[in-house]
């Protein structure tokens, strides 16, 4: 066979690859048992080097696979340098490259009939509930470990010749509050990684394994060449962006944070250094090493050329510095990573590539919408309907608003940067089919887009309660008190919110976190956080103010007070009263300088 770096070959087999991680996607998406995993998809599936590379990754949440998995490779040839055909383990340690202990990995190595270890395949699932103290896998007030209570497998064998080690099982159904459920989630983690290992043994007996590692090595060597390309037509500089998580039980002050962005054209590399932070705080924000790299890639690579490649070889050239013991670098055990994925993640990520904007127009972000609302609860309790059986999972009702960009919109679905938009906003009808719950509104909030040249997406409200009976909700929400940031003259997205509907309508406001108890005739109340928008408002496009307008995203009053377009009785531009308004604005402007 011809060499690998011929361009046909690569792109043919790179696309080989591709499928084979959609077939485990899909495998997952339609055997997984709980909602988190069949409706709203949390989970992501990657191939790696049997070195420990991230080779492909396909469409997964980028929190998942991008600066985590070669870490779990790395713990798993650790503690078991010697592998077998057969052999599974399960991951998710936070200590040894695990992203949080909710999020259970499978590491199947393929090991050709020689004995030989090749590859590696990684499937990773959200779980409905992990054994936390308390229903939920985001525990945000947890102290440590100890007070999160979930159970750690720091790459425990499950699987020996393709068998389960039950008693491994046995233990994981005795702790998690719905075991059916999990037992059911194991299976498709582990059916998907099966089909992963064998897809991958029939293209290594059909190509030859020495063809696949030339093409690992050249696709790697090609993604690192792409990265570099790109980073070379860059403008060369540095920016310090900082923000502040909102308060939080134990952290009343809230986490404030900063990110140090240097691109250097002249060598290829762009530079992330979070070093200069707090020290790990006695909550469940603290991020695991998996996922401070991990925000800070995602900031890089939402900044720059969406078609490079998301593996190993693009990743060598940028540099992330993180500190032990740090509340955004690497924790010390007992630290709780429980909200890891989320929101000091989304934080991390959103001031990078609000830095990246600020070195150079054109590139960079504003800030996507952080936290997980109420509109995202772990909702939890006793369904009367399947005579009195209890269900814990997670619902996704509302997502956060997209950031504005240099040539687009935010998505209106992104859920949060972590996700990428990968996630699936969920079925009314389908979530008040699996829980006892009644979704009584879901729609956009007008006028809470950040507005820009290139606005965010606006937030969305949500309101639901119990079919009958009570219910817990527990959520770690953020951008209450310090919203998502604009870019380059853009404005901020609009806060999030929390209330409970009393039976009488009242409103009262609730705290940042959960859990929250609702009682039959009660409703909890969620607003979603608003994107950032990127560049100045009153050089939007005209014309998409009004189509804004009359989709109802925002008011005529803003169209005219904050984008400075006038808007007549029809919903068309009125444009010589919009020369007016954009001249008085220059005007104002220039008065201020």
């Amino acid at each position: 066979m011809t060499s690998h770096r011929d361009g046909a070959q690569l792109a043919v087999i790179s696309h080989r690859f591709e499928a084979i991680v959609r077939r485990m996607s899909n495998t997952l998406a339609r055997s997984g048992r709980s909602g988190v995993l069949n409706t709203a998809r949390d989970f992501s599936c990657c191939i790696l080097t049997a070195e420990g590379s991230v080779l492909m990754t396909g469409q997964s949440p980028p929190i998942h696979v991008m600066g985590g998995p070669d870490l779990q490779a790395q713990a798993m040839r650790q503690f078991y340098p010697s592998v077998k055909a057969g052999d599974a383990f399960l991951h998710n340690s936070p200590y040894h490259g695990n992203t949080h202990a909710a999020d259970h990995s499978i590491l199947v190595p393929v090991v050709d009939s020689h004995g030989r270890h090749r590859f590696t395949v990684l499937a990773k699932a959200h779980q409905a509930d992990c054994g936390n103290s308390v229903p939920t896998t985001y525990m945000a007030s947890a102290r440590d470990i100890y007070e999160e209570g979930a159970l750690i497998f720091p790459v425990v064998q499950v699987q020996q010749d393709y068998t389960d080690r039950e008693d491994i099982l046995r233990m994981c159904e005795m702790r998690i509050r719905v075991p059916e459920q999990w037992r059911g989630d194991y299976l498709a983690v582990i059916g998907s990684a099966r089909i992963g290992e064998r897809a991958l043994l029939q293209l290594g007996e059909e190509i030859g394994w020495d063809s696949l590692d030339e093409f690992a090595a050249a696709w790697l060597d090609y993604s690192e060449a792409r990265m570099a390309a790109t980073i070379r037509a860059l403008p060369a500089g540095g920016a310090i962006t900082s923000t502040c998580h909102d308060p939080f039980p134990h952290v009343p002050e809230g986490v404030s944070i900063q990110a140090s962005v240097t691109v250097r054209p002249e060598d290829g590399i762009i530079e992330v250094d979070l070093c200069d932070n707090p020290d790990c705080v006695p909550s469940g924000l603290n991020l695991s090493e998996a996922s401070s790299r991990t925000a800070a890639l995602i900031g890089i690579f939402n900044s720059i050329d969406p078609t490079i490649p998301h593996n190993q070889g693009s990743f060598r050239r940028v540099r992330v510095h993180l500190r032990e013991n740090c509340v955004v670098g690497i924790p010390r055990h007992p630290a709780s990573c429980s909200v890891a994925t989320t929101n000091l993640a989304n934080r991390v990520g959103n001031l990078v590539q609000r830095a990246m904007a600020e070195i150079g127009e054109g590139i960079g972000m504003a800030e996507v919408g952080s936290g997980m609302s109420p509109a995202e609860a772990v909702v939890s309790g006793i369904d009367r309907r399947a005579g009195k059986q209890a269900f814990v999972n997670q619902i996704f009702t509302g997502t956060n608003g997209g950031a504005g960009g240099p040539a687009t919109d935010g998505w209106l679905t992104m859920d949060d940067l972590g996700s990428g938009g990968t996630l699936l906003l969920d079925s009314v009808e389908i979530d008040e089919l699996k829980q006892p719950i009644i979704i009584h509104k879901r729609q956009i909030a007008p006028d809470s887009e950040g507005a820009g040249r290139h606005r965010g997406a606006p937030g969305i409200d949500v309101e639901y309660g119990p079919h009958e009976g009570e219910l817990e909700a527990i959520y770690a929400n953020d951008g209450s008190v310090n919203p998502m940031m604009g870019a380059r003259g853009g404005h901020a997205g609009a806060r999030s919110a929390q209330f409970k509907r009393e039976r009488s309508g009242t409103l009262v406001g609730l705290d940042i976190c959960g859990p929250v108890r609702i009682a039959d005739g009660e409703r909890i109340v969620a607003r979603t956080s608003g994107g950032g928008g990127y560049g100045a408002p009153e050089t939007r496009d005209r014309e998409a103010v009004a189509d804004d307008v009359r989709e109802g995203w925002i008011s005529i009053a803003r169209a005219i007070d904050i984008y400075r377009v006038a808007i007549d009785a029809t919903g068309a531009v009125d444009h010589v009263a919009t020369d007016v308004l954009r001249a008085q604005a220059t005007t104002s402007g220039k008065n201020q300088l």
